[in-house]
């Protein structure tokens, strides 16, 4: 069944959402060449302190950590270890926050670098137009969402964008609704025909989140640690989402 959101309850996310977008820029400024993941980690942790929020990823379903960290060819979930972050790591950061009895989800990906200016643009080019077309393929599905849209418009659009420049989009693992619990209906997938699925209502609230292969393939394996998926070529992922609002004549990003 798919929820929809009071006034009050909106409002209550929208805080929420803001908090979540705070934590995440000052964990991702933080990620610097030799960073542990177990240190990001531990800095949400202390940030959700700080902010007097949950995490909302902590032992849901089991997962130990606050924060997923997840590098180069890992798409989402992996577990924040000891391993450390190295120059030119493509990394992405995905986590929720629990606020007055409501869930927010965001997720992000940059390039790990000490460098910049023409130099970072350069030697990292293939990497940041990956990055840069999974973040338009985000942007462009939320953009077509507002009340009476088919869910099926905006996984038409991000799959048309990723695929249009050669990248494979993820078709195992896809959004969902979100609020009281982590994970709510619907399912909010990347890919799929227009004029198709649920018809969104004001107040529904979705987690939005494109996970883009550079390669083109579309497949993910599930590692060992039967938390991480990665690619199964092997290839470089990125990976953006944000929780978003549906409203009368569009939609508001809650985690912007």
């Amino acid at each position: 069944m798919i929820i929809i959101k009071s006034a009050e309850e909106q409002k209550l996310m929208r805080s929420g959402g803001k908090v979540l977008a705070n934590i995440l820029k000052k964990i991702k400024e933080s990620t610097t060449p030799g960073t542990k993941k177990s240190d990001l980690n531990k800095m949400a942790e202390d940030l959700c302190r700080q902010y007097k929020v949950k995490p909302s990823f902590k032992n849901y379903g089991g997962f130990p950590a606050s924060i997923c960290v997840s590098v180069n060819e890992e798409v989402v979930h992996s577990i924040p270890d000891d391993d450390l972050i190295k120059e030119g790591d493509l990394v992405s950061l995905d986590m929720g926050v629990l606020y007055q009895g409501f869930h927010t989800d965001s997720a992000l990906s940059f390039i790990c670098s000490e460098l910049s200016g023409e130099d970072y643009k350069k030697k990292y080019s293939k990497e940041l137009k990956l990055i840069n077309v999974c973040e338009q393929s985000l942007y462009s599905g939320i953009e077509l969402i507002k009340n009476g849209v088919h869910l099926g418009d905006i996984s038409n659009k991000i799959q048309g964008v990723v695929e249009s420049r050669g990248f494979g989009v993820v078709r195992m693992l896809v959004g969902h609704g979100i609020g009281r619990e982590v994970h709510e209906d619907p399912h909010v997938p990347n890919f799929g025909s227009a004029n198709t699925g649920p018809i969104l209502k004001t107040g529904m609230t979705i987690a939005v989140e494109p996970m883009v292969i550079l390669d083109g393939s579309v497949d993910v394996i599930l590692d060992e640690d039967g938390w991480t998926y990665k690619s199964a070529s092997g290839a470089l992922t990125a990976h953006f989402e944000h929780t978003v609002l549906v409203t009368d004549d569009g939609y508001e990003i809650l985690t912007s």
